[in-house]
């Protein structure tokens, strides 16, 4: 049976992914790696930054993979980050099966999205 163990997000510039993932959306260092890869902690499921010459910024029409992370209150998360100038696809959080979502961009165009459950 396979199992999610790890999430690796790969980025143009480890600095300004390790300043989003932690200030904005509350992502812990929790082990460095070298200059160019860090694991991030966030709950159970370990989050792998890392850093590669052949990272991209995403356009803006492509989706690819979404990370989604749950949120109690989706309304004060909009509001901390609109404080930090995110990019939104969608302006206001909109109705999904589970309850409600917002999805918005890192600043390398990774959407990522916050679920409140209902």
């Amino acid at each position: 049976m396979s199992q999610v163990c790890v999430i690796s997000i790969y980025v143009p510039s480890i600095e300004k992914a390790i300043d989003f993932y932690t200030t904005v959306l509350g992502f812990e260092v929790n082990k460095q790696y070298g200059p160019k890869i860090v694991t991030l902690v966030h709950g159970d499921l370990p989050l792998v930054l890392e850093e590669s010459k052949n990272a991209k910024t995403i356009p803006k029409d492509s989706f690819g993979v979404v990370l989604a992370l749950k949120t109690e209150d989706i309304y004060q998360t909009v509001n901390m980050l609109k404080e930090h100038n995110v990019e939104f696809i969608a302006d206001e959080p909109m109705d999904c099966p589970p309850g409600k979502v917002i999805s918005f961009r890192d600043p390398f165009g990774n959407v990522l999205e916050y679920l409140q459950f209902i």
